[in-house]
């Protein structure tokens, strides 16, 4: 198998980046009508522009009219935030399962149909409720259609279009977000205040506002994941010609892919930021119709009119430099991702800085430097969004970036939002609504550090996609021209617990039917291999596969059922458990098959007959030798394609590990692969046929065992001087 650190490695990754769209060099971008016309066309994001028009609409009649619903139905400013904040719950509730329903089959387009007709429903209740408990429950409801927008849509868009024209489309998205924020709180102050509709009245308009968007977007349908990008990938790195590339990976569950998510490293700093910006942004909305309210004396059709003009400012912004930002993704993500740290820091401060306007009446001209404040804030905070979107996107995998908008509307709204509502509700009531500005200017600065620090991870994390569609084409290319493929194939692996890293860059491979012995000191991070091998840990970088399929995010409990079983040093068996019922249990992957479970107990019986005869006994009770008989008698049961043996005759008289030994070979004869990391050198290299020398994390050296038992010099390069020294006698025992 070819190595991406190669040069014709480099040469994968720059055909795979192109294929996304980022090449790495400036130069004019595809217009905007080639982009759609090579794409799906105007109707997608026309259909999901208008479904996120009206989504707009309920959030922001909630907001403007909170203190007018408050004074209705007798609520205190706190309620109508908390129930602002039951609203987010549902958002936070919402939202993975939405991914969830669309990881196997793509059903997005019918998803984000259903979320439009329930803003429908939702907006007509909400202006009937009459108790809190009813506005609560439809304002979850409505919360539940927002939630599966904000997983679906940006994806959708993303996989309606090429590369070229990410994040123009993204944009453009955004502007019809925000074209929503200036349609409702003018159809709001035109209702209340020459209409003079009540709260319940808006509400009522607003349903049948939502009806003829929900069915112009009807016809939307999901174009599959990563057809734009992904496929085009898969295209150019494969640099033979192969037709029949028949092999597919195993398909991540939904946990394993929020799992994968969160290791990546651009990713984890990206949700924290969505995270600390959701502290002062998603509550900010709530409190700002209460500033208006008390320090600038707005009414609700005041206030309905400056909420518009704030995204005015959002849109002209995005206009302008909506190319730019298509260029600067080209030419690096990273300065996308800068530009959206500047945009996030610089548009809090800004906002932070509106208190200072001295003024305490709309209708004085300080109004002016105050809404130009805000407007500079909303407008720069506008670039943020749609580049930290196409950042975060060009990254993950097609059929995962569901989960990642997911996981970014949950950190922004859930995590952030919901403890932005209690701190801003803390500082309310101590130093009032002015108060709750001071804030933002902090935690804006703190996430825009926070974003910025992941552009120092977006061009490898950026390869490692790359290199995954790479390696599972060339596999498939592989077996399409019956070339030999490895059972196991690791490659570069890294893994750290926690701060401390522990393997660097391992190669590490086991053909079919081989036995494979891994040596090393103690330390040299052998277990650690076994266990992300086995799934008990998910390493950093790099990749896991097992006959040809990525099994690196995959469950250990999903491996086993493929053929991947682990005997861990000294804890295998469960104590409480006799040793008939240890071995009925490892027996659960041949279901309802009790004959097959029946002959694997009488085998291990048969090759242990100590085992035979303590039956009964609890497997706690057993000596060190009969529990590690056990644990062999286990991995038989299972009839794995490959066994990982770590430690078996640690401790052990050399009887017991004689009988021990003659299993091993008694399951690799049976055509099971076995890795086995043992502490005597001699008795390793004599079982095995091939052994890989571990040092402080790293493979320094492999070769055939039978030759490398002689070599003494190369035993000395990796063991501790001490250990080396028992080399003195040929044939003699070598403990490590």
């Amino acid at each position: 198998m070819r190595s991406t650190d190669s040069s014709d490695g480099a040469d994968v990754r720059r055909a795979g980046r192109r294929a996304l769209g980022i090449t790495g060099e400036d130069g004019p971008s595809v217009r905007l009508r080639d982009v759609v016309r090579s794409g799906s066309g105007w109707y997608p994001i026309t259909a999901l522009g208008a479904l996120t028009i009206v989504d707009a609409f309920q959030g922001t009649a909630y907001s403007i009219l909170g203190p007018d619903i408050a004074d209705t139905l007798g609520l205190s400013r706190g309620t109508i935030a908390g129930l602002s904040a039951l609203r987010l719950l549902a958002i936070f509730g919402a939202t993975l399962p939405a991914a969830a329903l669309t990881q196997r089959k793509p059903r997005r387009g019918i998803l984000s149909v259903m979320a439009g007709f329930a803003w429908v429903v939702t907006a007509l209740m909400i202006g009937i409720s009459r108790t809190s408990v009813m506005l609560g429950i439809w304002l979850v409801l409505s919360g539940i259609g927002n939630g599966t927008s904000q997983s679906l849509h940006r994806p959708l868009v993303i996989d309606s279009y090429p590369p070229t024209g990410r994040v123009r489309m993204l944009t453009l998205y955004r502007m019809f977000d925000q074209t929503g924020f200036v349609i409702a709180p003018l159809l709001i102050a035109a209702l209340t205040l020459w209409v003079d509709l009540s709260w319940r009245g808006v509400f009522v308009v607003i349903c049948v506002l939502t009806v003829p968007a929900a069915l112009y977007a009807i016809r939307l349908k999901d174009p599959g994941f990563g057809a734009y990008d992904d496929e085009s990938t898969r295209t150019k790195v494969v640099t033979s010609a192969v037709d029949d590339m028949h092999t597919e990976d195993v398909e991540l569950g939904f946990f394993e892919i929020v799992r994968r998510l969160f290791l990546i490293r651009t990713v984890q700093r990206i949700l924290v930021g969505w995270a600390v910006l959701g502290l002062s942004f998603v509550p900010l909305q709530v409190y700002l119709s209460f500033f208006l309210y008390d320090r600038w004396k707005m009414d609700a059709g005041a206030r309905a009119v400056f909420v518009s003009v704030l995204p005015v400012f959002s849109i002209t912004v995005l206009l302008v430099t909506a190319k730019r930002g298509e260029a600067m993704l080209r030419k690096d993500p990273a300065d996308l991702l800068r530009r959206a740290a500047f945009g996030i820091g610089g548009g809090a401060l800004c906002i932070a800085a509106v208190p200072l306007v001295p003024g305490d009446n709309w209708r004085s001209w300080w109004v002016v430097p105050m809404t130009a404040l805000f407007g500079l804030g909303s407008g720069l905070q506008a670039i943020g969004f749609p580049s930290l979107e196409a950042s975060q996107f060009s990254i993950i995998p097609a059929n995962m970036r569901p989960h990642a908008s997911a996981l970014a509307g949950i950190f922004l709204s859930a995590v952030g939002g919901l403890g932005g509502v209690f701190l801003f509700g803390s500082i309310d009531r101590r130093f009032g609504v002015a108060g709750v500005f001071a804030p933002v200017a902090i935690l804006g600065v703190v996430a825009a550090l926070v974003l910025r620090s992941a552009t120092r991870f977006i061009g490898s994390d950026l390869d490692r996609t790359v290199d995954g569609i790479a390696e599972s084409e060339e596999l498939k290319g592989q077996q399409a021209r019956g070339e030999r493929v490895p059972m196991l194939s690791c490659r570069r692996i890294d893994f750290s617990y926690g701060t401390v890293q522990v393997l660097f860059g391992v190669d590490f491979t086991v053909d079919e039917g081989e036995m494979v012995a891994l040596l090393g000191t103690n330390g040299a991070g052998k277990s650690t291999l076994l266990k992300v091998i086995s799934g008990l840990g998910l390493p950093q970088s790099g990749s896991v596969r097992f006959r040809g399929q990525d099994v690196t995010f995959v469950d250990a409990e999903r491996r086993v059922v493929m053929g991947v079983t682990q005997i861990p040093g000294g804890k295998a068996s469960f104590g409480p458990l006799t040793v008939v019922e240890n071995l009925r249990v490892a027996g659960y992957t041949h279901g309802r098959n009790k004959a097959a479970v029946d002959r694997g107990i009488d085998v291990s019986f048969a090759a242990f007959p100590r085992l035979g005869e303590r039956r009964n006994q609890l497997a706690a009770t057993l000596s060190g030798g009969e529990q590690q008989m056990l644990a062999l008698s286990k991995a038989f049961m299972l009839k794995p394609r490959l066994l990982l043996i770590d430690e078996l005759s640690l401790g052990l008289a050399p009887k017991i590990v004689g009988e021990l030994l003659e299993m091993v070979r008694q399951i690799n004869h049976d055509g099971t692969a076995v890795v086995l990391v043992e502490q005597s050198v001699n008795v390793a290299l004599s079982l095995v046929q091939h052994a890989y020398f571990m040092e402080k994390g790293e493979i320094r050296f492999d070769g055939v065992a039978s030759e490398l038992l002689d070599r003494g010099d190369l035993l000395r390069s990796v063991f501790l001087e001490g250990t080396a020294a028992n080399l003195g006698s040929a044939g003699g025992l070598v403990t490590l």
